[in-house]
């Protein structure tokens, strides 16, 4: 074989790598990228119920003292 030969298969082979790496890359990125919709969807329901009781607790009833005092 011929250097201009090899140094062709060489790139083809460094083009195949790579193009598998970006593949991956991508589909871990797509993954990730669930991960994070999730979590925000979960922060956005804890707030609304954190907010939630906060408001409830703000409407509660004053401490007053027992009867038997």
């Amino acid at each position: 074989m011929s250097d201009e030969t090899n140094r062709i298969t060489r790139l083809e082979e460094m083009l195949a790598y790579q193009a598998k790496t970006i593949e991956e890359l991508s589909d871990q990125l797509a993954e990730q990228w669930t991960v994070v919709e999730q979590m925000r969807t979960k922060l956005d329901r804890l707030t609304e119920r954190f907010l939630s009781l906060e408001e409830q607790s703000l409407e509660a009833p004053a401490v007053t003292r027992p009867p038997h005092y």
